[in-house]
């Protein structure tokens, strides 16, 4: 920081452009054509050093600054904005006669004598947007709204990565276009769709239906960076007005668009007459299938654009393109049974058991109904015949029940009264019914167990996904607790397939190191609902203690800073149940140190206040655990070299950090002079 106040405001301009346009160029490498040139630590690197220069100098912060894309304050509300060029829906045609029909339209409306030639690309199931660049420079996007006025949505577009900032300057070109309104269509993958609904689910929030609904919510959060964490996506597929350039076919145009750095769909197709048309449609159709985004057909375009102009517009819809609809992907099936399944937070879903049925090149076999409530509202019983889809492509879900096929033998669906996994109570929250057991709960165990070991959590190296799973499958371990009766299962480790004898010895001094938690850790390492590292920490600094928590009323827990109703709710539950606190005594008996946040500030250590910078790979630590001993003994880690950095410590290829360190005439010691000053303070 001392570096960068000492710059002017000249110099800050030039490193801030410099920066500005360096970390764009990677952004288009990295996102628009999956080609990144430098690694992930380098690119942060530069990011950091762009924020640093904007906070000292925020009168240079450019508006195709990369740092806006996480999001700025939220917005009390949009704004409305008129498009120069109505955004018109398109007309729809469901079959090859219908599609004959439209092109035999065109032929006479032109008085055309030779075939016209199309341009195919998949109709990708998002949210219509205008993105508008003035000389390059991206400055408003806005929804499609009614077609005639939208609203802005330029700080929420800002979050997608896929659009440029700034255009790319084309090579073979004389300039950019110096106004230019590009139309596109906003998306989110299936696979954000399925995490997302996961997210939802495990919070009981609604899950959305499809992915073009969770795009369309996504992009209207009043909240730029709730949008930035849902990942949302671009394709750009027409234009709005152009000012400064022209072309003369719409495929040159998105050849274009390409070069400066617009993405465009994927699978597009420049065909001459309709059986070209056709089998571009058939490839598009079998596409839909293993495409990572939902497409409910495809559209298609006049490709030469005199000829579009003078075909014009209709009142709602233009005469030159069309949205072929592919047919729906639907299978008539039974329902089996109707089974409870327990998620990693406790949630109980009802699924469809369902005889195998193909629906759209996938063999579904079983289809959640989300919840009871949603079950009864459509009144899906056991032995229905019924008709199923997959939701935006995505997810196997019953449309409907066929109620004519019934012959009086199908049974109604009750919720089960206690969980079916671990025989605990239930409770309803909302449309959930969820089991309260927690940590006793074995259907949650896998889940409980990886974010219990995680790096916020107990941080224990070595127990990863795949090992605890392998613990698990083969009954090393039963609840958490077990993790720290591992050193007496050496044998039963050892018999793992992968596990050697230096793995397990690192793993087991791992699991020991682990034992001394400070108690916001701790409470987050417990997974209770609600609790994130933030409201860990916020419990942990007002009632000091894990037994005044357990105590805590939930009005006592209401009067904490960040902690709501539901917060106190899920908090007191928690430590009500006596399979949670039966997990917590075993813990205790193991050996498990909670330290309150008086233990940890030691205000008797002399390193108390210090400030500690880790560079390079440390040997017998992690970062993160040494990151806690600095932290135990009053002193702090933190990521950048500056003045205020007491000790830096270099493990093995300290790379960049080093250097600047000693530029800053820092103190520098190695890893082992690094753990007798921590010896040292301890014995203090």
């Amino acid at each position: 920081m001392n570096k960068i106040k000492a710059l002017s405001k000249d110099e800050a301009k030039g490193r801030i452009d410099a920066l500005t346009q360096e970390l764009n160029r990677h952004n288009y490498l990295y996102y628009a054509l999956d080609r990144p040139e430098i690694p992930d630590e380098a690119y942060d690197s530069m990011l950091r050093e762009l924020q640093g220069l904007e906070e000292a100098f925020p009168e240079l912060k450019r508006p195709d600054s990369p740092t806006s894309r996480v999001g700025i304050p939220p917005t009390k509300a949009f704004k409305k904005v008129a498009h120069r060029a109505p955004m018109l829906s398109l007309d729809n045609v469901f079959t090859k006669a219908e599609f004959e029909e439209f092109d035999a339209r065109i032929q006479r409306f032109l008085n055309a004598r030779s075939p016209i030639e199309y341009c195919t690309e998949p109709k990708v199931d998002g949210i219509a947007v205008e993105l508008v660049y003035e000389n390059g420079l991206f400055v408003q996007g806005s929804t499609r709204g009614d077609g005639y006025t939208g609203e802005d949505v330029t700080a929420n577009l800002k979050t997608i990565q896929q659009i440029p900032l700034r255009l790319l300057a084309p090579a073979n070109s004389q300039g950019l276009p110096s106004l230019l309104e590009v139309r596109g269509e906003v998306y989110m993958t299936k696979r954000e769709f399925l995490r997302l609904n996961e997210e939802r689910e495990a919070n009981l929030k609604p899950v959305f239906a499809n992915p073009r609904n969770a795009a369309a919510g996504s992009l209207r959060q009043l909240d730029p960076k709730i949008t930035a964490r849902r990942r949302l996506r671009f394709f750009a597929h027409g234009v709005g007005m152009m000012e400064g350039e022209s072309f003369r076919l719409h495929s040159e145009m998105m050849e274009a668009f390409e070069r400066y750095g617009i993405p465009t769909a994927p699978k597009r197709k420049t065909c001459k007459g309709l059986q070209e048309a056709f089998s571009a449609l058939e490839t598009l159709e079998s596409f839909r299938v293993q495409a990572p985004f939902g497409m409910d057909g495809a559209v298609v375009k006049v490709n030469d654009l005199e000829l579009v102009r003078r075909l014009g517009d209709k009142t709602r819809s233009p005469r030159w393109a069309v949205a072929y609809k592919f047919s729906a992907i639907a299978g008539k099936t039974k329902v089996l049974d109707i089974r409870v399944f327990v998620g990693r937070t406790g949630v109980l879903t009802p699924v469809a058991i369902l005889a195998p049925v193909n629906v759209g090149g996938v063999t579904v076999s079983r289809a959640s109904l989300h919840t009871y409530d949603e079950l009864a509202k459509k009144d899906v019983r056991i032995g229905d015949a019924v008709l199923v889809t997959r939701a935006g492509d995505v997810i196997p879900e019953v449309y409907a029940v066929l109620k004519e096929e019934r012959t009086g033998k199908e049974a109604a669906f009750r919720m089960p009264e206690r969980c079916v996994a671990c025989g605990g109570n239930i409770i309803k929250e909302g449309a959930y019914y969820r089991c309260v057991r927690g940590l006793a709960c074995n259907a949650q165990l896998k889940q409980t167990l990886r974010h219990f070991c995680s790096k916020g959590a107990f941080n224990v190296l070595g127990l990863g996904k795949k090992w605890l799973e392998k613990l698990l499958d083969n009954g090393v371990i039963h609840d958490v607790a077990d993790v720290f009766l591992l050193h007496e299962k050496k044998e039963d480790l050892l018999a793992l397939e992968g596990m050697g004898q230096r793995l397990l010895q690192n793993l087991l001094a791992s699991i020991e190191r682990s034992k001394r938690i400070q108690l916001a850790r701790f409470l987050y390492a417990l997974g209770i609902r609600h609790v994130g590292e933030y409201v860990a920490k916020q419990l942990a600094e007002h009632l000091r203690s894990l037994e005044a928590i357990e105590r805590a009323s939930k009005g006592e827990l209401q009067e904490i800073p960040g902690v709501g109703p539901e917060i106190a709710e899920s908090v007191s539950s928690f430590f009500q149940e006596p399979g949670n606190m039966r997990v917590i005594e075993k813990l205790r008996s193991l050996g498990v140190v909670v330290l309150n946040p008086t233990e940890q500030r030691c205000g008797s250590s002399p390193l108390r206040g210090k400030t500690f910078l880790f560079t390079g790979e440390l040997e017998r630590f992690s970062r993160e655990e040494a990151k806690r001993l600095v932290e135990a003994l009053g002193a702090r880690a933190v990521s950048t070299p500056s003045a205020k950095v007491d000790y830096v410590i270099a493990g093995r290829n300290p790379g960049s950090k080093e250097q600047k360190s000693r530029e800053l005439g820092l103190t520098i010691v190695d890893e082992p002079t690094f753990y007798k000053i921590i010896e040292a303070n301890h014995a203090a």
